[in-house]
């Protein structure tokens, strides 16, 4: 990897600024997609936006984050990897105000997609810098604290989501992230180095069609239920994201620097690794979707409280997942990948099957700390089969490939689930919230199932692979093992 500049002078000094600089920025772009989660019900009373308006607050944001995260890698080796992170934080730090002040549910949706595109910039870029600073004998431990701050965010975000809604105003959750990012942005200009790898073409037409795409398959489903699945509207905007989707890979294939080569699809683990993220991350975001409105309209918990039962759920990957790491050295990923998934979708369906108006709360996180136990368990396993399956210079594609998987696998089952809700209940009454909220949970469960599936298919024995000294393989497994919550 060419690179151009260095850590200034101040040793141990600078690093530690290096460290705590790239941290911050990451913390705060995965605290703020979970923060959101506890907020929705009352933004959605504040806006008197429909759930259907609702989760594109959720899909804005993660479409374009999908959709901007290998084309920001990309400018980063192009134009200066600091100079594209620190604009990634301005520009996400500006989003976040835009959110904060938006007048109605249109303008939200906006900046969201907007704050997508910063985060974009700073998940892949805030890693490269920091493993760039650092001599190789020391990236494990310094990746470690990077790694477990996104955790902490993680576990976190829907506890501080709840005490900043119910303290403050849902308005905060957004401003909150202002000052963090005015002084990230500035610092970083200051005390990051500068560094570039090998220009490669942008491919942005693939960006386009594929951000297209998406956005016609997840509007037809979001609105199907409303519209009526044979109507014009619905028939037309699948069609078309079907047929941009086509497109997208028929470009793919011809593409001199495709953000997808099809050739890796060619290697089982790769592709088998890739299915099981978007069934992981999709089974995860529509449920933290649902349960966190469930609690708060049909149960009558406050936001705080909403926030406080979700801890065992969302806090379970701090202590699961590296044990799970080791064991899936020991014995192999596949069985470990498989168990957690099936634990998981136990958990959800016991959800799904004993949610009713007057159920305590009690039952319902038991489950939840099984589905949190079984996803721990994927986490960490699932990047590691994908990146296994590539040579050490594919890393860095084969981890953008893998983000953006699982953010559109969490788009995809936001939307799936949400046209399952409006099938079968509305948000009004707790026995209507209940009718929906039940077999959308079920398709969360479903999703786990399909995830486990895909996971057999991951080879007993990928493919070894020897990084370079200066390759940190484990680094780009991080974002995507932190991503399936942000």
């Amino acid at each position: 990897m060419a690179t151009t500049g260095s850590v200034p002078a101040g040793g141990r000094s600078r690093l530690s600024w290096i460290l705590g600089l790239t941290s911050a920025a990451y913390f705060m772009v995965v605290l703020d997609a979970l923060v959101v989660i506890t907020a929705l019900p009352r933004m959605q009373r504040d806006l008197h936006a429909s759930l259907a308006t609702l989760q594109w607050t959720v899909n804005a944001y993660g479409i374009a984050f999908a959709a901007g995260i290998i084309t920001a890698a990309a400018l980063g080796d192009r134009l200066g990897r600091r100079r594209v992170f620190v604009a990634g934080v301005a520009l996400f730090t500006l989003a976040s105000a835009a959110c904060a002040l938006a007048p109605g549910a249109t303008v939200l949706i906006a900046a969201r997609a907007v704050q997508g595109l910063g985060g974009a910039a700073v998940l892949p870029l805030s890693l490269t810098i920091l493993t760039g600073a650092f001599p190789a004998e020391r990236r494990g431990a310094i990746i470690g604290i990077y790694g477990g701050l996104a955790g902490l965010a993680v576990a976190i975000g829907p506890l501080v989501g709840g005490a900043v809604t119910e303290g403050l105003d849902w308005h905060w959750i957004f401003w909150i992230n202002v000052p963090i990012g005015v002084a990230a942005g500035l610092l970083s200009l200051r005390l990051l180095p500068e560094t570039y790898g090998p220009p490669a073409r942008l491919d942005l037409p693939g960006v386009a069609l594929i951000s297209a795409g998406v956005t016609g398959l997840v509007w037809g489903l979001t609105r199907a239920s409303q519209a009526g699945w044979g109507s014009a509207e619905i028939v037309t905007t699948l069609a078309l994201g079907a047929a941009l989707l086509g497109t997208f890979l028929a470009w793919e294939a011809r593409a001199p620097e495709p953000m997808l080569p099809l050739r890796m699809l060619r290697i089982r683990a790769f592709a088998a690794g890739n299915a099981t993220a978007f069934f992981m991350s999709g089974a995860v975001f529509a449920a933290a979707f649902f349960v966190a409105e469930y609690f708060q309209l049909a149960l009558g918990y406050s936001p705080l409280a909403t926030g406080v039962r979700l801890l065992p759920w969302f806090a379970t990957p701090m202590f699961v997942a590296p044990a799970a790491g080791l064991l899936s050295d020991r014995i192999g990923r596949r069985p470990v990948i498989a168990t957690g998934l099936v634990l998981q979708a136990a958990g959800l369906g016991w959800v799904a099957l004993k949610a009713s108006p007057g159920t305590g709360s009690l039952q319902l996180v038991l489950a939840l700390a099984v589905a949190g136990v079984g996803i721990s368990m994927a986490l960490p396993t699932v990047p590691a089969a994908v990146l296994s399956a590539v040579a050490p210079a594919e890393m860095g594609k084969a981890s953008g490939i893998s983000n953006m998987m699982q953010r559109f696998g969490a788009v995809f089952a936001v939307a799936v689930a949400s046209s399952v809700f409006t099938a079968y209940g509305h948000i009004g009454s707790p026995a209507s919230i209940t009718s929906g909220f039940r077999p959308a949970v079920a398709v969360s469960a479903a999703l786990s199932l399909l995830g486990a599936a895909t996971a057999l298919a991951i080879t007993a024995r990928a493919r070894k692979t020897a990084a370079a000294p200066d390759e940190t393989p484990a680094s780009a497994a991080i974002p995507a093992r932190t991503g399936t919550a942000g």
